[in-house]
């Protein structure tokens, strides 16, 4: 069949080099062997399909009799779900003085994150007077990261940043995640997400918090 100019990238067909190839075919995984390229070549043109080099520096180069086009759309859905997939960055905020509930939440908040996969920051903010407790902003950044331990793993440790403490978690491998917390349903995360956007507008209100 005719070469693909646009994917050049991919050697197909008359552009194979080598004299030989392990071929498989891609349909049903059936390995083929190695067999001279022209013979290759002939073969995939009688199924009416390309000869695909998948592994150019294999010795020999393996090959796949597939349909070009399926294959380059494959590759690109595979790219596509990779990047979709990949790690995001999240961020959970507590307060000093956070209230059970809404601690639970948050929780529950953070192992949906981290049951996806995304990294979770936690972020502990200090207003007014609290910066005189700091030890107590402490042992509740303590608690979030032992609460969270079956999902994740320490990735930076709780560092101390002006008016606040910050850590890393990193999801652990899917094969070793546990809940501590039961999962959220669709209209309570939705319903985290309106609080989280809330709550920032009344950071916004609020620059400094001195008390008196």
């Amino acid at each position: 069949m005719a070469f693909h100019p646009q994917q050049a990238r991919v050697n197909v067909n008359g552009r194979i080099r080598a004299r030989e190839v392990r071929v498989i075919l891609a349909a049903t995984k059936e390995q083929l062997g190695i067999m001279r390229t022209s013979d290759a070549l002939r073969k995939a043109n009688q199924m009416g399909l390309d000869l695909v080099e998948v592994a150019p520096t294999a010795n020999p180069p393996v090959c796949q009799i597939v349909d070009f086009g399926k294959y380059r759309y494959e590759q690109a859905k595979h790219e596509k779900e990779k990047k979709h997939n990949s790690s995001k960055l999240k961020e959970i905020k507590f307060r000093v003085n956070i209230d059970a509930h809404d601690y639970l939440t948050k929780l529950r908040r953070s192992e949906e994150f981290l049951d996806k996969g995304n990294k979770v920051k936690v972020q502990l903010q200090f207003r007014g007077r609290e910066m005189a407790h700091q030890e107590l902003g402490e042992q509740l950044v303590r608690r979030v990261r032992d609460d969270l331990a079956g999902m994740s793993q320490v990735e930076a440790e709780p560092r101390k940043t002006g008016r606040s403490i910050n850590m890393m978690l990193a999801p652990l491998p899917a094969n070793r995640r546990k809940r501590k917390f039961a999962p959220m349903s669709d209209e309570e995360i939705a319903a985290t997400e309106k609080h989280d956007d809330q709550d920032e507008d009344d950071e916004d209100e609020e620059p400094g918090s001195a008390e008196s």
